[in-house]
């Protein structure tokens, strides 16, 4: 890691400015930063300090919806008692993320921002090829140990996962990030890889995130979050769901579903096609199973990660049926 200059901003139009130089980075919890540093990947020229901003790390919940600061821990998020009440799955992707140290220090902001853990991204010193690191040279992983890489929303430029589960949530209850002087819809924050995996989200240069916006649903409050992943904590997951459902007045026919999934995608992946075919339905086993299975349209393996193709919509179903079951409605 080189010697960088440090800048602690006093405003955000402060640190938007400072942000906007060739080689800055803003740093909040700086616990995917200086990760990033020390592998060799992040090498910036300025580390613009945010982290004593104020108003930005409020959590609010009101009969609309939910307001999060960027810079709320995401501990604090976990554990708020109206978004474990109104968001339940928000709630619990953020406590089933990292560790009780990592979360206590990590803000949403940051959260949302994080790079993927693929190796051949964390490694330059012995896989130089990744056109995510290093645009236009290759991309190691093709052809390589994939296991833990993505089936969906792949190209040949690369097919590195998104980590994150708290942007899987966001995704299925359209969410909005705000950047203060816009806002952005979470399905189009994330960026597919293309021919640009260098390019990971829309922000452009001197822009930086000041909150998450999420509206209430009946959808929302009836949700979960379902995480499969090789240890029972600090792990990435193998394939996860967030999944929120509201139900007619009969209590057994599904009026609203939302359905997003982790761990198999290059971006928060939105499964839209599972939506649609059980909305108007009554929840049983057989086609709910059917139903997940339509979560893989179009996924591509690459090997070692093939499994994810069959466990990825048994996932999805666990947690329909889960959610089912806590209305009383029989599987």
């Amino acid at each position: 890691m080189r010697d960088f200059s440090y800048f602690r901003a006093s405003s955000v139009d402060d640190a938007r400015n400072a942000a906007r130089q060739a080689g800055a980075v803003l740093l909040a919890g700086g616990t995917t930063l200086l990760d990033l540093a020390k592998c060799g990947v992040a090498d910036p020229e300025t580390v613009v300090d945010i982290t004593h901003l104020a108003g930005l790390d409020g959590i609010s919940v009101d009969p609309h919806g939910a307001t999060i600061g960027a810079l709320a821990r995401m501990g604090d998020v976990a554990d708020h008692h109206d978004i474990r009440t109104a968001f339940p799955a928000f709630s619990e992707s953020l406590s089933l993320a990292a560790s009780a140290q990592l979360r206590n220090m990590a803000t949403v902001g940051g959260n949302l921002l994080q790079r993927t853990r693929c190796p051949y991204f964390r490694d330059p010193g012995t896989f130089p090829a990744c056109n995510k690191r290093n645009p236009g040279s290759g991309c190691s992983a093709i052809g390589g140990v994939t296991r833990n890489h993505a089936v969906l929303g792949t190209s040949d430029a690369c097919i590195a996962s998104y980590p994150g589960d708290l942007a899987v949530a966001l995704s299925a209850f359209d969410a909005a990030v705000d950047l203060g002087t816009r806002k952005v819809a979470i399905d189009d924050f994330f960026l597919p890889p293309g021919d640009t995996p260098d390019r990971e989200t829309v922000l452009e240069r001197g822009e930086m995130i000041t909150a998450i916006r999420i509206p209430a649903s009946a959808a929302a409050r009836n949700s979960t979050y379902l995480k499969v992943r090789d240890r029972q904590s600090y792990e990435f997951a193998a394939a996860s769901a967030a999944v929120g459902i509201e139900f007619e007045p009969d209590g057994r026919t599904v009026k609203d579903i939302r359905v997003a999934l982790g761990g198999v995608a290059t971006r928060p992946w939105r499964a839209r096609a599972v939506e649609q075919a059980l909305t108007g339905k009554v929840l049983e086993a057989d086609a709910v199973e059917k139903a997940g299975r339509l979560a893989m349209e179009g996924a591509a393996s690459q090997g070692g990660n093939h499994y994810k193709i069959e466990l990825a919509p048994r996932v999805v179903a666990r947690a329909i049926l889960k959610m089912a079951q806590n209305v009383g409605v029989p599987a």
